[in-house]
């Protein structure tokens, strides 16, 4: 028996996708398969860690590389040093150091008591370290154990699936009530405007009405109704609906926060969840690696295996229709469509392949265009999720016509979100020309 592997045992019950059992958690059409539960999504509204300190403006990268693809991207120089270690001292200090960060951040949050900013932060490192150790083991699995990393890889992904929920929903929410007041312009500058335009007048007139109906008679409330009627007012009409659509979003992206929480818990506490963290206690000390990886350098046996990964992330992007999402307002994402969302997606999870495979290798060359492509496509992400949270709303039985009708603005707005992001995501990665200029 390998290493820890008892308790890493794969669920008769679990959905798999990819290679050797790879769990296939929120699986996506058209996806390479196993490349979503390699790397499991951290919580929205943030890079999770995922990102460095300085990873925020566009430059160059900061160390040479070989296997340029014509984008500006390849892996770096690897270097006398690496050269002169083998790839199980390499890829064992890797896997060491971040299940040491697993370990630590899930004392943190045992400690962490009531304390639930603490404990989110807990959390949030936690997922950052086992994103990483799962990537690892999915990038340069030929140089290890596979079966028992296999195994490993589809655990941390429930784990960090399951510890994610929450905080997603959270984000979805907070989002989506700052686009709604965004929209409707319930904000001081709106009514100083509404009120220079005569709106305010008209709302006052609006506050007054049912006193007016009940000292007059039949016939001048009709008028009145008629008059009402024959002012069109789209602004109106969308401030009428948005304080129940927000009422709605919140209650059903509440209910979801809760019941995520809730399955955090029960995660915690099942020995489901100890098995995985006595097998990554094991790793901090012992890697599984195969035993022909500590006579390989570790230049000729990484190093092939991150170009790999890169490669699928060039692949994947040739494919993307970059030409068209090149031009600002083309209106190709205004269509609520899972199956053109799927290849965006399955580019953000290659990216963090890629960018992780490069952590192992070249921890001190970090590509800023690349960070800069992980987070368009992370702002990608939030966006068609927000608008699906949306659109589902609308759906809801028996609304009104001005909810429905928010929620359809609403939608809008995120898909035109998710324009703007494919066109960030162009602007990162294509390489920059003299008629190409920034």
């Amino acid at each position: 028996m390998t290493p820890g592997g008892a308790g890493v045992a794969q669920r008769h019950d679990q959905s798999t996708g990819g290679p050797a059992g790879l769990l296939g958690f929120g699986h996506e059409p058209g996806r390479a398969p196993g490349a979503r539960a390699a790397v499991v999504d951290g919580p929205y509204g943030g890079n999770d860690g995922m990102y460095g300190p300085d990873d925020t403006a566009y430059g160059p990268v900061t160390a040479a590389r070989t296997g340029d693809d014509g984008t500006g991207h390849g892996t770096p120089d690897l270097g006398a040093e690496l050269a002169s270690r083998t790839a199980d001292e390499v890829l064992a200090d890797y896997l060491h150091q971040q299940s040491a960060d697993f370990l630590r951040s899930l004392r943190l949050h045992r400690e962490s008591g009531s304390d639930a900013e603490g404990a989110g932060e807990a959390a949030r490192q936690l997922r950052r370290a086992a994103r990483r150790i799962s990537a690892t083991l999915y990038t340069f699995r030929p140089l290890t154990e596979e079966d028992w990393a296999d195994q490993l890889r589809s655990e941390l992904g429930w784990l960090s699936g399951t510890l994610a929920r929450e905080q997603a929903c959270a984000a979805r929410r907070e989002r989506l009530m700052t686009a709604l007041q965004r929209l409707t312009g319930r904000g001081p500058e709106r009514s100083d405007r509404g009120d220079r335009t005569g709106r305010g007048e008209r709302a006052k007139r609006a506050d007054r009405t049912p006193t007016a109906q009940a000292t007059s008679s039949t016939g001048a409330s009709s008028a009145a109704s008629s008059a009402s009627a024959s002012d069109p007012d789209p602004d109106g009409a969308l401030s009428a609906g948005a304080a129940r659509a927000g009422a709605l979003l919140d209650r059903q992206l509440t209910l979801a926060r809760t019941r995520a929480h809730s399955a955090a818990l029960q995660a915690l506490g099942s020995s489901r969840f100890h098995a995985v963290a006595d097998s990554v206690a094991v790793l901090a000390s012992e890697a599984p690696l195969a035993g022909t990886t500590a006579e390989l350098p570790a230049d000729e046996a990484l190093a092939p295996l991150a170009e790999q990964a890169h490669r699928r992330l060039a692949d994947a992007v040739a494919a993307l229709p970059l030409s068209r999402a090149g031009y600002p307002y083309n209106a190709a994402a205004l269509a609520a469509d899972q199956r053109q969302d799927a290849p965006w997606h399955q580019v953000r999870v290659l990216v963090r392949l890629s960018r992780y495979a490069r952590e192992v290798i070249a921890p001190e060359a970090d590509d800023l265009r690349l960070a800069e492509a992980g987070r368009a496509l992370e702002w990608h992400r939030d966006a068609a999720e927000a608008a699906a949270a949306a659109a589902a709303a609308a759906r809801t039985p028996r609304i009104a016509p001005a909810t429905a009708y928010a929620l359809g603005v609403l939608h809008a707005d995120q898909r035109h979100e998710v324009e703007a992001a494919r066109f960030a995501f162009g602007r990162v990665w294509l390489p920059r020309t003299p008629d190409r200029k920034g």
